[in-house]
């Protein structure tokens, strides 16, 4: 499994991607793996901010829906159009063209409360 060390990962299994105060959210290595053959993702909170730990979206795979969940209090700027069409980009490309939201971080601090690479590879045991 892969474990970029310049993300930011939470217990939820999502990753963040920071460029300035922006940041790119997807779902990890690690949980597209337990998920299987991702088939839809749904995102409606284009122009919403989104709590720190409340719901953004959901993704859909052959066997269960999942929840995805925002790791920072974030606005949705940008959804990952591409997943539309190709929605296993997030099975084969997690943390690069499967990524599935760019957002405005409003408080940047909470980025110190998420895990490092080491921090969330020892959480899932790998």
């Amino acid at each position: 499994m892969n474990f970029p060390s310049e993300l930011k990962y939470t217990k939820d299994h999502e990753w963040v991607r920071v460029e300035g105060n922006e940041a790119f959210i997807g779902i990890t290595d690690f949980a597209q793996r337990e998920l299987g053959d991702i088939v839809y993702i749904d995102i409606n909170t284009i122009g919403d901010e989104v709590s720190k730990d409340e719901v953004f979206g959901t993704v859909e795979a052959v066997k269960t829906v999942s929840d995805l969940y925002m790791p920072v209090t974030a606005t949705v700027l940008e959804v990952n159009t591409a997943l539309n069409d190709n929605p296993e980009l997030v099975n084969s490309d997690p943390y690069g063209q499967g990524w599935m939201v760019k957002a405005a971080v409003s408080d940047a601090s909470q980025l110190e409360e998420l895990l490092t690479a080491e921090a969330y590879q020892a959480l899932v045991g790998a």
